[in-house]
């Protein structure tokens, strides 16, 4: 099913339009505030925009400032699905029975109804939680429950809000593997802050940042050369932003850095990123002079643990050193100290 959106909210500062393909699953990734959200509700029907259209298969479901008749369908006769961060089932129902809501609030008979919540709690794993009330679940038992509930109805469209941000660490890959399962050849919008959601489960990523897309392409390749500065950062990059002048990368405040280019090779005056991991970053407490590297003047604004190893955080760019090099190095919040990478470990690519 085909799904195209296009919508401007303005007390939103939101101006989007983007298209996705029948099966395709999308991964709209964003800071706070960038209009993800805002997104999910105009496609659920929850808010009008001020502007746009959204069709879903070629039907209509909003219809705002265009020169036919606005139109707006509400959200139960959509045939669209929102899945929220928090399960939000009825409390006062078995787990089978809120499963079974959807198809019989489309007009299926009870035994059908039920029948079509039994798959779809064997599918997500918790059949055998069919009659417990969803105060005697577990959050990730919980939101399984959501996710059998929302496919349960048979949606055209599935709307994901950020399905996992609200379980336990040891649950989440669990329920990551079952949407991997139960997406697949779904019509679907997720909305993630994290990296693995959108490398597992989308097909491609589209980056929103002030109501704008920044960025969107293949999930691995949008992942590994980021266009933005958030993209950078929930791929675990380091991303200095400048311009192409001498063969290097010179930025807005006159630092030069000098990396590999990419294909296609950038042009004199092109604007440019210089992309590398916070692993290829060597701290020193003084500029090292010897073979030619990027020696970066920095302020350390915090450390913190990270998988055996200390991150060394600045306002912009970070480091991975052993904890026994922090601690020679006597880092500290405040310290001056220069964050040095050889040109080869820094890929730089065109914006």
């Amino acid at each position: 099913m085909t799904f195209e959106y296009e919508a401007t909210v303005a007390d939103r500062g939101v101006d989007l339009a983007f298209d996705i393909a029948p099966g395709e699953t999308v991964a709209l990734l964003g800071p706070n505030g960038a209009g993800k959200s805002t997104v999910l509700a105009v496609t659920a029907g929850l808010l009008r925009p001020d502007v746009g259209r959204v069709t879903l298969d070629g039907r209509p479901l909003t219809v705002r400032g265009h020169r036919e008749r606005d139109l707006h369908v509400p959200p139960h006769d959509r045939q669209v699905s929102l899945l929220a961060q928090e399960p939000l089932l009825f409390p006062h129902l078995s787990v089978l029975d809120n499963v079974a809501f959807g198809p019989r609030s489309r007009g299926d008979s009870r035994s059908g109804s039920r029948a079509a919540a039994d798959q779809w709690l064997r599918e997500v794993g918790i059949e055998e939680l069919a009659d417990r009330r969803p105060a005697q679940l577990s959050g990730g038992q919980a939101q399984r429950a959501a996710v059998a509930r929302a496919l349960a109805a048979d949606p055209k469209l599935l709307l994901l809000d950020e399905p996992m941000a609200a379980l336990d660490v040891a649950v989440t890959p669990a329920l990551r593997q079952t949407l991997r399962r139960v997406l697949a050849e779904r019509t679907v919008v997720l909305v993630t802050h994290d990296a693995l959601d959108a490398l597992l489960l989308a097909d491609r990523v589209i980056v929103i940042d002030g109501g704008e897309i920044v960025d969107q392409g293949d999930s691995s390749e949008v992942l590994a050369r980021p266009r933005s500065r958030f993209t950078a950062q929930i791929a675990g990059l380091n991303m200095i932003p400048g311009t192409w002048r001498d063969h290097a990368v010179l930025t807005a405040a006159g630092m030069r850095v000098e990396g590999h280019p990419g294909d296609p090779q950038p042009h004199e005056g092109d604007p440019v990123v210089a992309v590398f991991p916070p692993s290829a970053v060597s701290v020193f407490l003084d500029a090292p002079g010897g073979s030619p590297r990027n020696a970066l003047e920095v302020t350390i604004t915090h450390l913190e643990p990270h998988g055996g190893q200390i991150r060394v955080r600045t306002a912009e760019l970070s480091a991975e050193i052993t904890a026994q090099a922090a601690a020679e190095l006597d880092l500290a919040p405040g310290s001056r100290a220069f964050f040095v990478i050889k040109a080869t470990e820094i890929a730089v690519y065109g914006t």
